[in-house]
């Protein structure tokens, strides 16, 4: 039994395209299944890990955290590490990220994850130590002075005896020199007196 030609053609034709047709599923696949978008976020920071990305395009990343950016576009090729570190915060906070594959929108990615708050770590207060109130303080009795010895000290300096060279002192009391100074008194009295008798004398005259 011979086969047509025709038919070996049209086998051949249905073979061909069914190995064109897997290559290109391999190949869509390939791509798909190499995007690896990884990221984490605690309290404090965002890590993202982003591998096996198509190295021939530009591909960008987004981190905004509550609407605000917090990793403005940057732009990466086969992958991407970075870890960033988060605001101060009092209550949770949405961090949002943004994957654009340069070699489709089938490999972006868009999620969103919470910040949760930090706790806040307390120190341990110490306690307070009781002040005591401090004793009254006595007051000391003053010890009485010794009493003054009644006799003089022996270590007095004695009373200074004139010395012989010294100049005599002056006589009290009477002197050999008193009549003749109270005769010369009386002649002068008497002068005086003279004195005056003559000057009246003279001016009864004249009147």
């Amino acid at each position: 039994m011979t086969i047509p030609r025709r038919s070996w053609r049209a086998a051949g034709t249905l073979a061909a395209a069914a190995v064109v047709g897997l290559t290109g599923a391999v190949l869509t696949a390939g791509p798909a299944a190499a995007h690896t978008p990884t990221w984490d976020v605690t309290c404090t920071e965002v890590s993202l890990h982003l591998t096996a990305y198509n190295d021939d395009v530009t591909n960008q990343v987004t981190v905004t955290v509550d609407g605000k950016d917090l990793l403005p576009t940057e732009t990466f090729g086969k992958g991407f590490d970075k870890t960033i570190a988060l605001p101060e915060h009092d209550k949770p906070l949405t961090v949002r990220l943004v994957v654009k594959a340069g070699d489709g929108d089938q490999y972006s990615r868009d999620e969103s994850k919470q910040a949760p708050e930090c706790e806040a770590t307390q120190e341990p207060t110490s306690t307070p130590t009781e002040t005591k109130p401090s004793e009254t303080p006595t007051t000391a009795t003053p010890a009485p002075t010794a009493t003054p010895s009644e006799t003089a000290s022996s270590s007095a300096p004695a009373a200074a005896t004139p010395s012989p060279s010294s100049p005599d002192l002056a006589e009290t009391g009477s002197s050999s020199a008193t009549p003749i100074i109270g005769g010369a008194a009386v002649a002068v009295l008497l002068a005086g007196g003279g004195i005056m008798w003559s000057v009246r004398k003279r001016r009864t005259a004249q009147h």
